[in-house]
């Protein structure tokens, strides 16, 4: 089972190749006691950075080489839905490819996937054993799991879709466990879902999927009492595996997308061994309080530095912009057991 944290606070444990550069930062405001804080040059990304966007959000990010690669959902002025690959020497300044990216079927039978894209958006990139696997809402008889690798964010392989519709969030560990893949996502339904639990999925071989195991629920009365659903890839610390996570709030003008914590067993991450009671970033700043879809803090995507005890979180302000928030790994974790 989980192992405990030795006294100088929890570690993190990497995962992606070679050395990484240093991650996006920027120091706690004076005036702020807050968990996480915003960017002082948020919105990161917005839709001047690819022609013809109505917004550009809901992206994933990772360290690439000496900078950072990304994969933004870029919603078009015909309001399609696609994504494009990106680059960055300091995880701020992006450039986004202009076209969409074409994926390549791994055989015959992903063809008919891929002939029959509907929309592909909200993805999550992780390193996992030899590659950057890609996970995404791919639209196919309605929203599931698309599942593609990379190693050069040029070619984009497609493998068969994960789940069945109707399924959003999809999410991988970055390594095997117990010997299988594993995989977080959130059955839904074909519309914009008004409800939703967060399930634990595993694979032999990235095509079978099965043993689904449900690891947890909106909490009534709270800020997360209509559904949540898994953000970046959860984090390998001593404490557990760290999920950032929305959880959405029904108010009387609508949803509210928020961010919360939880830590999940190392061995059995269908087990929750703490989740944070508070939300750790809520709409509150004019990009993610006014936009498309307005009261939305999205995580998709976090960097972690753990020299520093840093994490760098990328989330989607109000279906309309990218943007940055900052912590302290050990505080968030803190955060997640209150």
């Amino acid at each position: 089972m989980t192992g405990k944290g030795s006294p100088s606070g929890p570690v993190a444990r990497h995962h992606a190749p070679g050395m990484t550069p240093p991650i996006p930062w920027e120091e706690r405001p004076p005036d702020s006691s807050d968990v996480l804080w915003r960017s002082s040059r948020n919105p990161i990304v917005t839709a001047a950075a690819v022609p013809e966007a109505n917004s550009v959000f809901n992206s994933a990010v990772v360290a690439f080489e000496d900078g950072f690669a990304g994969v933004f959902r870029v919603d078009d002025r015909g309001r399609r839905m696609r994504l494009h690959a990106g680059h960055s020497a300091d995880g701020f300044a992006w450039q986004i490819e202009p076209e969409p990216i074409a994926f390549e079927p791994v055989d015959g039978r992903v063809a008919e996937i891929a002939g029959q894209l509907e929309f592909a958006y909200d993805p999550r990139l992780t390193w996992l054993e030899d590659r950057y696997y890609l996970t995404w809402c791919n639209g196919y008889h309605g929203p599931t799991i698309g599942l593609a690798w990379t190693q050069d964010f040029r070619h984009f392989v497609q493998l068969e879709n994960a789940l069945l519709p109707f399924n959003r969030n999809g999410v991988l560990f970055p390594r095997r466990i117990n010997g299988r893949y594993a995989l977080l996502s959130r059955p839904s339904d074909p519309g914009h879902t008004p409800f939703g639990d967060i399930f634990y999925s595993e694979s032999p071989d990235l095509i079978h999927w099965g043993r689904h195991r449900h690891v947890m629920s909106p909490v009534p009365l709270s800020w997360q009492s209509t559904k949540v659903g898994a953000g970046p890839v959860p984090i390998e610390t001593s404490e557990g595996w760290l999920l950032l996570y929305h959880g959405v709030l029904t108010s009387c003008n609508g949803f509210v997308y928020s961010m919360g914590a939880a830590l999940l067993d190392l061995d059995e991450p269908w087990r929750v061994i703490a989740r944070s009671s508070s939300y750790l970033l809520a709409p509150a700043a004019s990009y993610e309080r006014v936009g498309d879809v307005p009261n939305v803090v999205f995580p998709c995507a976090a960097l972690v530095d753990p020299a520093t005890d840093r994490i760098a979180i990328y989330y989607g302000g109000a279906d309309t912009v990218v943007c940055l928030a900052f912590g302290q790994l050990s505080e968030v974790i803190d955060a997640a057991r209150r």
